[in-house]
């Protein structure tokens, strides 16, 4: 009853919620792919200041996510997401304004602190509004919501953008920003439920904040997990392999379009599907299984790299692999959201999403740096190599991190109860 009594109060919110998730992957959708050709050629700054833009981007989530945990968790999550909101619109706005190398690297800056500092406060309000038993489900909900709000964005941005004309890429910027204006509204404004009791309880002597985390021992390992999954899946998604593809099989642009497509509709299809198949299964069996999947991806990147000269069969091969990494991300979406939340103490929420988030951010940045660098020299097999290596040790880790979680934290199938016989029962057996 305490349970029906908590999801029929969040259910309002996390409505609300979701329409925000949404609403802020259109406006990511909406710019990410122009942001490199805005500043080297419509701007006409060059690729290194674009290269600029987007490390300062990944940097300002080192910045602002250790704060962003220990707000969430002292003053609730809805205001760090409105001020997350009012960053990230400020910093879209003043960045489709601006025409200079430094303007440009401080609005990426504000940019990229808004919208880092939105995740974690999303992140824990679909855990204060949703169940243990819904919260798969809802996390889920968002991933797919964030592709399907991302890969729509990108197809009406795609429309508006003409490198010809500098007011349009303007008016895409103040778009975004008006859709962070629009996630205040919508998702800031709503009724978020109070905590509720979780599955660790903190000592009270024990380590706060930061130092909390970084001596849970599960929550490390966990940790590390996700930094190889980003690493090697999300940080290679839209430049290792796409490096790949254009330059060493020969895959034309829009080719590379319709395997990102490809991607985006799989997951859309497949996740609902996928949450109620790892709602019977353990989350590190879901995990390790996603590794799998990737190195079927891996696999079929080496068979593209080898028949390059085979136009259609390559074609076919590349679009496999973004297929393919779609499968592993939707056994991943409903499980590495929650079992962060049942990791951490409930007045410890913030502190753990923002953690998460870090260390995300961290393996996104790293990602790319490795995979183009590998591709550009030409030593395309060490980096499958690397890649399929690296895949390998994330099945690894997941079944490593088994030990280390309790049966409800890892959706372990409760053991079946052993039927004790009555004294007289046993009396009359003997």
């Amino acid at each position: 009853m305490k349970q029906q009594r908590q999801q029929s109060r969040g259910a309002g919110p996390l409505r609300r919620v979701q329409i925000g998730n949404a609403l802020s992957a259109f406006g990511s959708g909406f710019t990410m792919p122009y942001m490199f050709v805005y500043v080297d050629q419509v701007r006409g700054l060059g690729s290194l200041a674009a290269g600029m833009v987007f490390t300062v981007f990944a940097l300002a989530a080192l910045a602002v996510l250790p704060l962003t945990g220990r707000g969430i968790d002292r003053y609730g999550p809805r205001p760090v997401l409105l001020a997350g909101a009012a960053l990230a619109a400020t910093g879209a706005f003043a960045f489709g304004h601006a025409t200079g190398t430094t303007a440009l690297l401080v609005s990426s800056f504000l940019f990229g602190a808004g919208v880092t500092t939105c995740q974690p406060a999303l992140a824990t309000m679909i855990v204060r509004c949703s169940t243990a038993a819904t919260r798969s489900h809802a996390f889920a909900l968002q991933f797919t919501l964030v592709n399907l709000g991302m890969g729509i964005g990108a197809l009406v941005g795609g429309q508006i953008v003409d490198v010809a004309d500098p007011a349009s890429l303007t008016r895409l910027f103040t778009i975004e920003a008006a859709t962070f204006l629009g996630l205040a509204l919508v998702t800031g404004t709503a009724r978020i439920p109070n905590a509720a009791p979780a599955l660790v309880q903190e000592k009270a002597d024990g380590p706060q904040g930061l130092r909390a985390l970084v001596a849970d021992k599960a929550m490390l390992r966990l940790c590390v997990l996700a930094g190889l999954i980003f690493f090697t899946c999300y940080g290679q998604f839209e430049s290792g392999v796409a490096a790949f593809a254009t330059d060493t099989v020969g895959t034309a642009p829009s080719t590379l379009g319709i395997a990102i497509g490809a991607n985006a509709l799989t997951i859309v299809v497949l996740q609902m599907f996928m949450v109620r198949i790892t709602a019977r299964r353990r989350r590190t069996t879901a995990m390790a299984a996603a590794g799998v999947v990737w190195l079927g991806a891996w696999a079929m990147a080496l068979v593209a790299g080898l028949i390059r000269t085979e136009t259609m069969a390559a074609t076919v091969a590349i679009v496999s692999i973004y297929a393919l990494f779609g499968v592993g991300e939707s056994l991943l979406a409903p499980t590495m959201g929650p079992i962060v939340a049942d990791l951490a103490p409930a007045r410890l929420l913030g502190t753990y999403n923002a953690g998460y988030a870090l260390v995300k951010q961290i393996a996104v940045a790293v990602g790319p740096a490795v995979g183009v660098l590998l591709v550009g020299s030409g030593t395309w097999p060490l980096y499958l190599a690397a890649m399929a290596g690296s895949t390998l040790l994330v099945v690894a880790l997941a079944l490593r991190l088994r030990p280390h979680l309790t049966a409800a934290q890892d959706n372990a199938p409760a053991p079946a109860p052993v039927r004790t016989l009555p004294l007289r029962e046993l009396q009359t057996a003997a």
